[in-house]
């Protein structure tokens, strides 16, 4: 490696900043483009209410998609904010594990929209929970090569307690999704509803707040 490499590796993506930043647009505009998959009910053969209901029923695996997507980058939205309240340094690899995770954000919409088209289908389960695992693959990398060279702030302390919940979190998480996966040889709807739940959960902390009471 020459000279001249060595120090574009040192000074390349060191600015925490611009991570935070094209990761807000990215989750922002693939959040939008959930939306864009249900389209509205037009068509001449609608002449009366009980058609436009029935039309509208058959939207609902594109509102379910919708809403399990919604769900699906909200958490993840949250986790990797939560993983730059203390990442305040940053390297070349941290910038490309950080933008891979964006490449697997962005292709959420179109995992989406192949899971609500063929809902009935094992495989476009397969395809869409492979999405989630490669969001958790890298968001887990993320923060382990943050914490490996010593890119966080605050007490060690601090540091250790927020690097077990973190790391536990994504692995009991991604445990949780593969079941919710497996349980399309079932039914894709139980598998659907299942992942809804874990992620209602890890929304709103249903089962952490029963345990504080």
């Amino acid at each position: 490696m020459t000279h001249s490499e060595q120090t574009y590796n040192q000074i390349a993506g060191q600015r925490v900043s611009r991570l935070e930043a094209i990761s807000d647009g990215v989750f922002a505009i693939a959040l939008t483009l959930l939306v864009l998959d249900i389209k509205v009910p037009v068509s001449e053969t609608i002449k009366t209410e009980s058609a436009l209901f029935d039309s509208l029923c058959a939207l609902m695996p594109k509102f379910l998609g919708y809403f399990l997507s919604f769900m699906t980058l909200g958490i993840f939205w949250t986790g990797h904010t939560t993983q730059f309240i203390y990442i305040d340094k940053s390297d070349r690899r941290l910038n490309w594990i950080c933008l891979f995770f964006l490449l697997f954000v962005s292709v959420l919409p179109f995992t989406t929209a192949f899971l609500s088209e063929h809902i009935h289908f094992k495989l476009a389960i397969g395809v869409y929970w492979l999405n989630i695992f490669l969001l958790g693959v890298t968001i887990y990398l993320q923060w382990a090569h943050a914490y490996r060279h010593g890119f966080l702030s605050g007490s060690k302390e601090a540091i250790e307690t927020a690097n077990k919940v973190i790391r536990k979190r994504v692995i009991i998480a991604q445990t949780l999704y593969g079941f919710g996966a497996l349980l399309c040889f079932i039914s894709t709807y139980v598998s659907i509803v299942f992942i809804i739940l874990v992620q209602l959960n890890y929304a709103l902390a249903l089962f952490s707040a029963r345990r504080k009471r």
